[in-house]
């Protein structure tokens, strides 16, 4: 049994896959993830219902098993409201922040470091999120 709080077999298998640098995609609702699959990912879809799951729960779940150095959302336009991109650097802290181009985002998702595509049932425009994997901290070492 795992005692992690993400238990679901696909997104463990390709976290597992993924090592410093790979990319991980929280996807709205209405991405189509189909056209956005790269040579080296793996979609799962979390969007049963609209609202479930949202980007913000599966974001919670993503950074409790595994380490980020950086995100990129895509940039807005002047009039739009973008409320989750506070939401999302609440969330992630000290990271680095990115706002990329429409297409650019879109080739970004494609690249073959993209290792995981979650679609959530996320309905908030602008929730799409590329999460950058970092590396896990080693203890210090003492006494050697």
């Amino acid at each position: 049994m795992l005692k992690t709080p993400v238990i679901h077999p696909t997104i463990m298998e390709a976290l597992a896959r993924s090592g410093h640098f790979a990319q991980v995609v929280i996807a709205d609702g209405n991405l189509p993830v189909g056209a956005m699959k790269g040579p080296n990912s793996t979609t799962v879809h979390l969007n049963f219902r609209p609202g479930l799951l949202d980007a913000l729960t599966v974001l919670e779940g993503i950074l409790e098993i595994c380490p980020v150095q950086g995100a990129i959302v895509m940039e807005k336009p002047a009039e739009a409201n973008a409320e989750i991109y506070d939401a999302y650097k609440r969330l992630l802290g000290n990271v680095t922040w990115d706002e990329m181009e429409r297409w650019a985002f879109y080739d970004k998702i494609r690249d073959q470091n993209t290792t995981l595509i979650i679609q959530t049932g996320e309905q908030r425009r602008f929730a799409n999120l590329i999460l950058t994997v970092g590396v896990v901290k080693m203890a210090e070492e003492s006494g050697f």
